[in-house]
């Protein structure tokens, strides 16, 4: 798969990496012309200072313009093209017509013996910032042909000139040198070598390029699926137990540890079903449920199960919160403001909680291909008698001993104990202050 068939989150992805990377390469493309101007004004002769000035301005002022257009509304893909191939041409007509040292006069063939080759691959390293294999080959290929070009536009200018053939066999050291220091030693292979290697890394480094390309899309892709993948499966088991389920493989180890277990019911909802009808009743419980679930989420906690229009949540469990019961305590108080401040689907309706701390067992259970995340213990069937009791109780809110035990709050007051079946001892219960109403 190419980039071309990457999708447009994808394409706005690797737009928005080769925009910061040809901005942050044409900052140092400024440092380094500034740097390279001002040793060259410092080491040359007076004569050439303002030549120099003159073509690091011209340089500078280009990187800027480009600068400003990248990301606006006048950038176009091939706007990046153009700025690279402004600095190779004017590289390659400065090496063609550039006099290489006015006071000694040198013949123009001397510019190929200086390092300006280089600074070739100075631009194609701008280039590779781009994150744009196309724009890193375009860099080799001008910069390869331009270089060519020069060279080919001064020797045609030559009358006479010498090449490595016409060194002799086993020379001796004036041979060679009377040949190599010669105005009008021009070796074609020599450039041309010059060019091919230049190519040749340019081509490295699209390569290079375009595989951190694929590598980074599929890394988007996984990223993509796993997240869709998490979106649907969380529609069906916790949020959380979806993530740590996709991440693991599928394996979600079963735990058996202390939990804090937060059982929730709306009051009266069986008249509201009967007098509103099903349409209706399905967008009140999605508004109320989506309301429930954001607030417990918010409190580290996992709704486990919606049972009609009951809701089982849990806290420390499957992942550990040493805070359980504080924050489950502050989920109950949060849903009971939430539900007595709006309305869901037009209504207004009333819960019931019931909370308990106790030891509980969680994992994936099921059959026949099906499975779901369920809790199992005492401590979620008190959790639930609990929310029932509210009835009996006038109150909203239940609390047990062993999850009052564990808070630090002075909102919560005692109203009395009540016989669970199979404890051998009464359970303590609390509610809010001022939330009871009535006693049995």
């Amino acid at each position: 798969m190419t980039d071309r068939h990457i999708p447009g989150d994808f394409d706005a992805t690797f737009i928005a990496a080769e925009q910061a990377g040809l901005k942050l390469a044409i900052k140092g493309r400024i440092i380094a012309l500034v740097l390279m101007g001002l040793w060259l004004v410092t080491t040359r002769g007076p004569e050439r200072t303002v030549d120099f000035i003159f073509a690091v301005a011209v340089f500078a002022a280009l990187g800027i313009i480009h600068y400003l257009l990248i990301g606006s509304t006048r950038d176009r893909k091939w706007v990046k093209y153009v700025f690279i191939s402004i600095d190779i041409v004017l590289l390659s007509i400065a090496v063609a017509i550039a006099p290489p040292a006015p006071e000694a006069e040198l013949a123009q063939i001397f510019m190929f013996r200086f390092d300006i080759f280089p600074y070739y691959f100075i631009i194609l390293g701008i280039a590779a910032f781009s994150f744009s294999p196309g724009l890193v080959l375009w860099s080799g290929v001008l910069g390869a042909s331009s270089w060519m070009a020069a060279f080919g536009w001064v020797w045609s200018g030559m009358t006479h000139f010498v090449t490595w053939s016409d060194i002799p066999d086993d020379p001796t050291k004036e041979q060679f040198l009377a040949v190599f220091l010669s105005e009008d030693f021009a070796s074609v292979g020599s450039h041309l070598q010059e060019s091919v290697v230049l190519l040749v890394v340019a081509i490295l480094i699209a390569i290079v390029m375009q595989r951190a390309r694929q590598t980074v899309r599929r890394q988007l892709e996984a990223e993509r699926d796993m997240s869709a993948v998490s979106q649907m499966f969380g529609r069906f088991v916790p949020r959380a137990v979806a993530d740590s389920m996709i991440k693991d493989k599928g394996a979600l180890d079963p735990v058996e540890r202390p939990a804090t277990i937060l059982f929730a019911d709306l009051a009266g909802f069986t008249n509201l079903t009967e007098a509103k009808g099903p349409r209706a009743i399905v967008d009140i419980l999605n508004a109320y449920f989506d309301a429930a679930t954001e607030i417990i989420g918010k409190h580290d906690g996992v709704v486990t199960q919606f049972q009609g229009d009951a809701i089982l949540a849990i806290f420390n469990v499957p992942f550990e919160d040493e805070d359980h019961a504080q924050h489950a305590f502050e989920a109950a108080t949060d849903l009971l403001d939430t539900v007595g401040r709006e309305t869901f689907g037009g209504e207004q309706l009333a819960v019931r909680v019931g909370l308990n701390s106790g030891p509980l067992i969680a994992g994936n259970v099921g059959g026949g291909g099906r499975q779901s995340y369920t809790v199992h213990g005492d401590a979620v069937n008190l959790a639930a008698r609990l929310e029932s009791l509210n009835k009996e109780y006038g109150t909203s809110l239940l609390v047990s001993q062993s999850t009052a035990d564990k808070l630090t709050t002075d909102a919560l007051c005692k109203i009395g104990e009540t016989e669970i079946r199979g404890l051998s001892e009464p359970v303590g219960l609390y509610t809010l202050i001022g939330g009871a109403v009535s006693h049995p």
